[in-house]
């Protein structure tokens, strides 16, 4: 296995980044990346130096003080100045994972030589990832437009020894990390500032964390599900190729093909069944699973685009002689992107809900609520109502971020994406769907049980097997918070692999 990844020109894709995860590989620059950094930074330097006219960014203000002229020996203070004055964030803390996919997503974009940065910001930039120095960086206080501004500011600012990071388990200051690395802090040259803080890093780190584990909750909403089917006595006419080729949605098909393989040689599916028809929540599985399996691969494709993007601004084009200041942080592809990943990860759960309410219902010889002695045990009553809790945040979570706006910077951005909040809702809602799947697992795992002695597939029984060892039959009531729990850590345990991100 390659101890490294190599930042290049190369495509990097979902899988890979999947991979460099993974395998806890670390970042190197390429020989080109390194050349095309330092190539684009002379060019700068050096117009500049023969350039008397204002240049965004670089020589200017910002925002609605880009008419304010900078001296040149002020260059430097004003990228500082810029990082310490856009570090202003405030809510939650990001989780690390996805802070350090920000570092990574970072590199990749300044890599390719069209942002005028030094090298030597980069490689500190690649040790703070490979080092597992973790920026600080707080959730609120993007708008998703002039790129992710303040959850930036936040990352960067351990380049100038200020601000805080995780460190060997601690949360403590970058300046006690210089102290034991022997560091000196970046020195940041002109247009340095503004290149590390534009750019949608922000948005594009949760959307890849979404979209990773999304492709895991598809896999296991399939999985459930079929558990759910089967301990439902439900029919498998519905999952027939003929019908899905006939109407033949690419995520439809792939989901009534999985609930074959994942049912094939159950004894229960065979048994003879009395009922015409299953409800929705069953027979349609292929129908609702599958739409939200193609909205995954969609945003998959937005989201490759972006990450092999660059995002700041102004651009530099050393070949055309040319710094052109445009818009291509603005976060709207992504924030429309995000939206729609958070109504598909949504749908998942509402559906599975649905299940896990026929589950507890007394149909088909299972008892309500899934337990001997209904009345003096209230068995999985009120763990549907934490999956209907759930479900209905979800909901309101999906609302689209994307068609909100607010002006800001005396009204020159005066269109906003709002992608950094679609990106945290969107976060919200996987995360929510862990648990209403985790609900529906202990649920299916309990009906099942009542079927014995009849068994399902070899498939289903080794997860059901594996699952009862970490959480056990519920033969009377209990603390269900922890039969919860312990079930969202046995589902985030599954293995990965690259067939998951073939949905």
């Amino acid at each position: 296995m390659d101890e490294f990844y190599y930042i290049s020109s190369d495509l990097l894709d979902i899988e890979t980044i999947w991979n460099v995860i993974e395998k806890k590989q670390k970042l190197r620059l390429s020989d080109e990346a390194k050349v095309n950094i330092e190539k684009c930074r002379k060019f700068l330097d050096e117009k500049i130096a023969s350039n008397k006219k204002p240049i965004y960014g670089i020589n200017t203000g910002f925002g609605s003080l880009c008419n304010v002229k900078i001296a040149n020996t002020h260059l430097s203070q004003l990228q500082e100045n810029l990082v310490m004055s856009h570090a202003c964030g405030t809510g939650d803390l990001v989780p690390q994972e996805v802070v350090k996919l920000m570092l990574l997503l970072k590199i990749q974009s300044l890599s390719y030589g069209h942002s005028g940065v030094q090298l030597e910001t980069v490689n500190r930039l690649i040790e703070f990832y490979n080092e597992d120095i973790i920026p600080v960086v707080y959730t609120q206080g993007s708008l998703g437009a002039s790129g992710d501004l303040a959850p930036l500011a936040h990352l960067s600012l351990p380049l100038l020894g200020k601000g805080e990071v995780y460190y060997k388990g601690k949360r403590i200051s970058s300046e006690k990390v210089y102290e034991e690395k022997n560091w000196n802090p970046i020195q940041l040259q002109s247009k340095e500032g503004l290149a590390l803080l534009n750019g949608t890093q922000f948005m594009s780190a949760y959307g890849v964390w979404c979209i990773i584990n999304g492709y895991k909750l598809s896999y296991l909403a399939d999985l459930v599900g079929t558990m759910s089917l089967d301990a439902f006595n439900g029919l498998t006419e519905p999952f027939h190729k003929l019908i899905h080729l006939v109407r033949p949605h690419r995520g439809q098909i792939k989901t009534a093909a999985r609930i074959l393989e994942f049912i094939d040689g159950s004894e229960i599916a065979l048994q003879q069944k009395t009922q015409v028809q299953d409800p929705y929540s069953f027979r349609c599985m292929p129908q609702v699973h599958g739409a939200s399996k193609d909205v995954l691969a969609h945003v998959r494709k937005v989201f490759k685009t972006e990450i092999n993007s660059v995002t700041d601004n102004p651009n530099i084009f050393i070949d055309q002689d040319e710094i052109l200041s445009g818009g291509n942080f603005h976060g709207q592809p992504l924030a429309m992107a995000l939206d729609y990943l958070g109504i598909a990860l949504a749908e998942w759960g509402s559906i599975s809900e649905r299940r896990t309410y026929q589950l507890i219902s007394g149909q088909r010889g299972l008892p309500s609520f899934l337990v001997n002695d209904p009345g003096l045990n209230s068995g999985l009553m009120i763990p549907q109502y934490t999956a209907a809790s759930i479900v209905s945040q979800n909901k309101q979570l999906a609302t689209p971020a994307s068609v909100d706006t607010i002006v800001s910077s005396n009204g020159q951005e005066d269109h906003v994406s709002m992608g950094a909040n679609g990106a945290t809702k969107c976060f919200k809602i996987m995360e929510n769907l862990k648990t209403i799947l985790a609900i529906e697992l202990l649920n299916a795992s309990q009906a099942l049980a009542f079927r014995r002695p009849a068994k399902s597939s070899p498939i289903i029984e080794n997860y059901f097997e594996k699952y009862t060892e970490k959480v056990p039959f519920v033969g009377k009531d209990r603390i269900f918070h922890d039969d919860i729990v312990e079930t969202i850590r046995f589902m985030d345990s599954l293995e990965m692999n690259e067939e998951i991100f073939k949905d």
